[in-house]
């Protein structure tokens, strides 16, 4: 597939077929997503690949709390109770996000992304803010990882809320103290068609010239 487009067209997946993934579609994605930028090319990223059952059992688990808490937080849980209030597509996107979370053990395969801490430059620290700058080294290779899983005609979903339960998640994998969970993506063949392009915000909402809100012609 052409670049642009599997960036235009690897949608956020939800819903899979029962397929197992191949082993060697897997590799193929991770081999090519290791050539994405990191800070002093030190490469901190770390992923486990879950199929077990019991184990993506045990991952959903540990999910469904926190997507609950993230329902209760959006907005999402009165949308799913009140569906007749809300905007139709809205209600069926969180509608099949719930559906997903519900079934997180159904998806064939889990990628739980770690990264290492000692090599993390939060250079934002410092700041009155929460810091976003320390993803900047495993991130890349994360949307990295999206785009070749898309080339694989694979279909994919990345959330973060596994990382609340990242001492659970720690003891369920036998992961190290130094590793900080990062993503964790769901894996599969869509059950959906592929969309031929996605929605997004056209360029001039959000890039300007110069300083913020000037056009950029």
């Amino acid at each position: 597939m052409d670049l642009f487009e599997v960036m235009r067209s690897a949608p956020t997946s939800r819903r899979f077929k029962p397929d197992p993934v191949p082993r060697e579609s897997l590799v193929r994605a991770l081999d090519a997503a290791r050539f994405a930028p990191s800070g002093g090319n030190r490469q901190g990223w770390r992923v486990v690949v879950v199929e077990d059952h019991q184990r993506r059992a045990a991952l959903r688990d540990l999910y469904l709390p926190h997507w609950r808490a993230y329902l209760e937080h959006t907005g999402g849980a009165r949308m799913l109770e009140d569906p007749d209030s809300f905007d139709a597509a809205r209600v069926r996107m969180v509608r099949r996000a719930d559906d997903y979370a519900k079934g997180l053990d159904e998806v064939p395969a889990h990628l739980v992304v770690g990264v290492r801490l000692e090599d993390l430059a939060v250079t934002d620290a410092a700041l009155p803010r929460q810091s976003i700058v320390g993803g900047a080294s495993v991130y890349p290779f994360v949307q990295n990882l999206l785009l070749a899983l898309r080339a694989e005609g694979l279909g994919a979903a990345l959330t973060t809320l596994l990382v609340p339960a990242e001492a659970d998640v720690r003891r369920l994998l036998e992961m190290p103290e130094d590793i900080a969970l990062a993503a964790h993506i769901g894996v599969g063949y869509r059950a959906d068609p592929w969309p031929e392009r996605l929605a997004r915000r056209p360029v001039e909402e959000f890039a300007f010239a110069e300083r913020f809100g000037e056009p950029l012609r």
